[in-house]
């Protein structure tokens, strides 16, 4: 989930669980990118109680919230149409969800907006950053007050934000009987940070999860958890070369942009590779204990980080994207995670039509290579905040 400009990067990730007896989470993380104004926005929303109904309330503030952000709505008001629009809780006769909102703009301005939810924390060169807020509160619910923050977002900045599931995770135990506390999370985030300098948003989310479960007796959460990241930093780039070009005579261009890459470089297909193999002089080897699954083998290559057949693999790829399913270990599931590790994922995607893939009789979801592509490159941008690029030569 990213949003790029020039030199500056938001990487972001979120991590969650619900109630151990519940099945679906009372809180929602919503992120929605504004390329024209180079701009990300983030909502993590706690609804009250848990269960499906605190799922509801949650999920409807998210959607609002997001739209009067994108819109620059004034908070105030916005907040005071959520909580009006909100369904009324029968035992306790109250429509309530808590927010916290992470607006950042083109230069890493951002502004946090909270409202109920722990204090987000701000970590810049490993250390928490404390940052001043401003309190108000909407004449129409006094008692729920809201405050604001703005700060210059700077390169290895990260931004986390959570429910209140974090914060209080252990709550009454005899080890924790104040809960787990902002202060514990910052020292464990700090302990996290002087380990693995470069961690990424999702991996730090999902180490915060963790520890905040163990936390619980039983490891039975007795709230809903969640954790949400931004990281600032480069962009961290991947090419992915697929499909022969329309005109041979430019196969030795494109094999010449695959070498020049500076980044991460994958290959799908095998006249592809074959193309890349020949114009590089590069050899290019069958790996035989690949042949696990139901997806044709991977091959290897010096420079490419990635060998992979074509048309199967990627439609099985773009199939996990869409359905959210990561950490399997075929040839498409290693293609998601390198997408899932990178920011502004390059395709360079040759039209000559490969006549094995025009007979009507094979599977329905073996479309044209382009088409497969597409569908990439829309779970990419919608789901993961990628940034994407298509070529077609």
């Amino acid at each position: 989930m990213n949003l790029a400009t020039e030199n500056l990067f938001i990487d972001t990730g979120y991590s969650q669980c619900c109630h151990y007896d519940e099945k679906a989470c009372g809180d929602a993380v919503a992120f929605k990118r504004i390329p024209a104004e180079e701009r990300l926005l983030a909502v993590l929303a706690d609804g009250l109680g848990h269960g499906l109904k605190a799922n509801i309330l949650a999920l409807m503030t998210t959607t609002m919230a997001l739209r009067f952000s994108a819109e620059d709505r004034e908070i105030v008001h916005s907040a005071e149409i959520i909580m009006d629009s909100l369904p009324v809780c029968r035992v306790r006769q109250i429509s309530y969800a808590t927010f916290t909102i992470v607006d950042t703009r083109l230069g890493g301005i951002t502004r946090v907006v909270e409202m109920g939810n722990p204090e987000f924390l701000l970590f810049r060169g490993g250390d928490e950053l404390p940052v001043k807020g401003d309190e108000f509160a909407s004449p129409k619910y006094q008692d729920r007050t809201m405050t604001a923050y703005t700060f210059q977002a700077q390169p290895n900045d990260r931004v986390l934000f959570f429910s209140d599931g974090v914060t209080q995770a252990g709550l009454g135990s005899p080890r924790f009987p104040l809960g787990w506390r902002n202060s514990g999370v910052s020292d464990y985030v700090k302990a996290q940070l002087a380990a693995s300098p470069d961690i990424s948003a999702q991996e730090l989310t999902e180490r915060i999860l963790r520890e905040a479960i163990a936390h619980e007796p039983g490891l039975r959460p007795a709230d809903d958890i969640t954790a949400a990241c931004l990281y600032f930093r480069k962009p961290h780039r991947m090419l992915l070369f697929t499909g022969p070009p329309f005109d041979q005579a430019r196969d030795a261009e494109c094999a010449g942009l695959f070498r020049d890459f500076a980044g991460t470089k994958v290959i799908c297909g095998g006249t592809s590779a074959e193309i890349i193999s020949r114009e590089l002089g590069t050899p290019l080897e069958l790996v035989l204990d690949t042949i696990t699954s139901d997806l044709p083998p991977m091959s290897k290559m010096a420079g490419a980080d990635l060998v992979t057949e074509g048309i199967f693999t990627l439609s099985r790829a773009a199939t996990y994207l869409e359905n959210g399913e990561h950490g399997r270990n075929d040839p498409a599931g290693q293609l998601v995670e390198l997408m899932r590790r990178n920011d502004i994922i390059d395709f360079l995607v040759g039209t000559r039509i490969n006549e094995a893939h025009q007979d009507p009789n094979l599977p329905v979801d073996l479309e044209l290579r382009r088409n497969i592509v597409k569908r990439l490159a829309e779970a990419l941008r919608n789901r993961y905040m990628k940034e994407v690029r298509i070529t077609f030569v």
